[in-house]
């Protein structure tokens, strides 16, 4: 059976009262080696970025686990990763001054919205226009949570640019550190990723 394509946001979106949650946890960056962990993209590339690039989006996961496997497991079959490529990755541990509210489509919601799983899975166009919808929300909230595509099991969180001032980063190194070496091999082996 084809699926007919994602539902677009409801006309009625702005008066509708969202499912929402609260973080108080870390929050988990991998970012490369250099540059700035709390980095706003406006490319309108990735899922949930402003399709017309009126505002930016910085992609975190609720554990570093989660990180891992939205950065390294976006090419699905892709079982080796190289040494280099690690080697320019960093891990980041974010902090914020407050609780952010961020709109919760990892479960009943995506249905309370009039949406399905797709919106985090599929198609990257109608989430960006999703993403765009849910941001100029009367409730002003400060992101979206969702489930990791390659492993449900992780909380993802893509978080709009007005609660960039909220953030702060505290550099956990290099991902080839020997101070993360064992957490690395954990997570080789938990995705059954070989190391060229």
């Amino acid at each position: 059976m084809i699926l007919p394509p994602h539902p677009e946001p409801p006309p009625d979106l702005a008066k509708l009262r969202l499912p929402m949650c609260e973080m108080t946890a870390d929050l988990w960056r991998i970012h490369p080696v250099g540059r700035t962990p709390l980095h706003f993209g406006r490319m309108a590339h990735h899922r949930f970025d402003a399709p017309h690039r009126d505002f930016g989006v910085l992609y975190v996961a609720a554990a570093a686990k989660g990180a891992f496997i939205e950065t390294f497991g976006q090419a699905t079959g892709i079982r080796v990763l190289a040494a280099a490529e690690l080697a320019q990755a960093a891990l980041c541990r974010i902090t914020a001054s407050r609780p952010l509210r961020l709109v919760d489509l990892t479960g009943s919601g995506l249905a309370r919205l009039g949406a399905d799983a797709r919106l985090t899975s599929a198609n990257h166009e109608p989430a960006r226009r999703w993403s765009a919808a849910l941001h100029a929300h009367p409730d002003r909230v400060d992101g979206l949570t969702y489930r990791a595509r390659h492993d449900p099991e992780q909380t993802c969180v893509a978080l709009f640019e007005r609660c960039q001032d909220t953030l702060q980063p505290h550099a956990e190194g290099a991902l080839l550190d020997a101070g993360l070496a064992a957490m690395v091999r954990e997570l080789l082996a938990e995705y059954d990723f070989g190391l060229a």
